[in-house]
């Protein structure tokens, strides 16, 4: 089975490249929104790897084999996750991945139905089960950024320690700073430290982000940028049991005219 094609780009189509592999073209497909970022990521003398996903097309009589490209091992991760939902098979969702993975791992995970019906070949009922399936589980997909790097994927229970630095791990190569990521995880840990893997500890991570950017959060009693507490906007001070303006009132009062 091919994994990986390191070769130069002869042609690129709407839906395809044209891959050639020291004098062998293979043709890849890949999703829309991946294919928008091909260009970035080549060489100057047009070079690129593929990580491949490979599937037979069943038509009558016959299976022709096809390859879908990604940038990056964490794409094909969540590919294959996406084709996980009962009636969404490869070649629909080469063709429903128009928006960026992390656009649509966040609507998964906030049960956003409007865009995933917006997704080519995704009707409201697919919409429904893809929710179903996969909401609560592909929050490590919504931390990408536009320049991913490769992510590992199994993942098993594993001592906490182990957990945060694969979790950091992970954070830098999705191009958070090693001192952000490390605040990130252990606050993760802090809110939910019953977590046993890498991916429920990125899932955590995720919502955390995701509560802290919600408009309307109090700025007071939260957690800041460095993992300290925030400290309240103003405090009321107290002086063995009266407020300071009562005294004051009560020195008027007993002031000799």
């Amino acid at each position: 089975m091919i994994a990986r094609l390191k070769g130069v780009v002869r042609e690129q189509g709407e839906t395809h490249i044209l891959l050639d592999v020291n004098g062998v073209t293979y043709e890849v497909f890949m999703p829309p929104s991946i294919l928008r970022s091909l260009p970035e990521r080549m060489s100057e003398d047009g070079q690129v790897e593929v990580i491949t996903f490979h599937y037979q097309q069943l038509e009558v009589g016959r299976g022709i084999p096809v390859l879908i490209g990604f940038l990056n091992e964490i794409e094909r991760e969540f590919f294959g996750r996406f084709i996980s939902v009962s009636g969404v098979g490869p070649k629909a969702a080469l063709k429903a991945l128009t928006q960026p993975i992390p656009v649509i791992a966040q609507a998964i995970d906030e049960g956003d139905l409007s865009l995933l019906r917006s997704l080519p070949g995704i009707g409201e009922q697919r919409a429904k089960e893809i929710v179903a399936k996969l909401q609560g589980k592909v929050g490590k997909y919504a931390l990408m950024r536009t320049d991913e790097a490769a992510l590992s994927g199994a993942e098993s229970e594993r001592p906490t320690m182990e957990l945060e630095d694969e979790a950091v791990t992970v954070l830098v190569q999705l191009e958070y700073k090693k001192v952000d990521a490390k605040q990130m995880v252990r606050a993760a840990l802090e809110r939910n430290p019953k977590v046993n893997t890498v991916e429920e500890l990125l899932n955590e991570v995720y919502r955390q982000k995701r509560i802290a950017t919600e408009p309307g959060t109090p700025p007071t009693g939260g957690v800041g940028e460095a993992g300290r507490p925030l400290r309240p906007a103003f405090r009321v001070h107290h002086d063995g049991g009266r407020s300071r303006s009562a005294e004051r009132r009560s020195r008027r009062l007993t002031q000799p005219a």
